[in-house]
């Protein structure tokens, strides 16, 4: 069955198939290239739009990476959503769909490595990715140390991902996620409990 006519879509279906295109362009892109060699018009010509499409959807390289970066995983249907007595489970479920979902893990760890090896894209991840998750996870927690405890909470998360999927230490990446859950939720929650 032949597509419909461009002008037989809905403007708003437009738009969203066109940044759907644009950020799995970018994240192959950032993935392959890294942040620093990759531009704003090689995307454009994988995504098959003019670059500047892109910038009037993202504005800017650096909002196209951490777009790219947060693509795939709906964080406000998980962790920034959670209950305080989910957001433990919650977080392994985020960091095993971000890695491991089909198609995504390859794209996934060499953002990741951009991060490492990039200090603007670092930036990027920390400011504009993480800072809101960790923010909304203090408001869930609440109470004293709201804030440290999401960030120390991020941090175990951002160790647990570098140690199995960057890193590839053996026992961890060999690990079954049932038994990472197993061990890691009880660390998790014992940062979302307010401490005695």
């Amino acid at each position: 069955m032949p597509d419909a006519p461009s002008d037989a879509i809905p403007r708003d279906e437009r738009r969203r198939r066109t940044e759907a295109a644009i950020l799995e362009a970018a994240r192959a892109l950032f993935a392959e290239a890294g942040f620093e060699r990759a531009t704003i018009r090689e995307v454009a010509a994988r995504a098959g739009v003019d670059p500047a499409l892109v910038m009037q959807h993202y504005g800017s390289k650096e909002r196209l990476f951490a777009a790219a970066a947060t693509s795939g995983v709906d964080h406000t249907a998980s962790i920034v959503g959670a209950s305080r007595d989910r957001l433990a489970s919650a977080a392994l479920h985020d960091l095993f769909e971000k890695f491991e979902m089909p198609g995504m893990r390859e794209a996934t760890v060499a953002l990741a490595r951009s991060c490492l090896t990039h200090p603007e894209a670092g930036r990027i991840v920390r400011d504009d990715v993480m800072c809101s998750v960790t923010a909304g996870v203090a408001r869930t927690i609440g109470g004293d140390d709201a804030e440290l405890r999401a960030a120390l909470m991020a941090a175990c998360l951002v160790g647990l991902s570098m140690t199995r999927y960057l890193f590839e230490v053996p026992v961890v990446a060999e690990a079954s996620r049932e038994d990472i859950e197993r061990l890691m939720e009880p660390v998790l929650r014992a940062l979302v409990e307010p401490p005695e």
